[in-house]
């Protein structure tokens, strides 16, 4: 199980990139649509000048059961651990255990 703290602080990551996601957006849209080197850099300036962990690059995938942050499968939001455990009590629909 991750630590509470690590958690707490991913969840106030989400809400950041929430708050400032149309923010960031329109200003991307205008350093990409300008030529003009000294206006980029402007607006450049004002990129940075938002918080850190609003950017969606910081987030990470976790997963719901444990809050692990390694070896986090997409399709089930499981880490790899939960992912075997469940799938040997048959909780998993259409996961069987592969064998040859």
């Amino acid at each position: 199980m991750a630590k509470k703290s690590m958690i707490q602080r991913e969840r106030k990551r989400e809400k950041l990139v929430f708050r400032y996601i149309e923010k960031r957006q329109l200003l991307l849209l205008e350093f990409k649509k300008t030529n003009n080197f000294v206006e980029q850099m402007q607006i450049n300036r004002r990129i940075q000048k938002l918080p850190r962990n609003s950017s969606k690059i910081r987030l990470k995938n976790r997963c719901w059961r444990t809050g692990r942050t390694r070896g986090v499968y997409r399709d089930f939001g499981l880490c790899r651990h939960m992912i075997r455990e469940m799938a040997h009590n048959c909780i998993l629909p259409g996961v069987k255990k592969a064998s040859w």
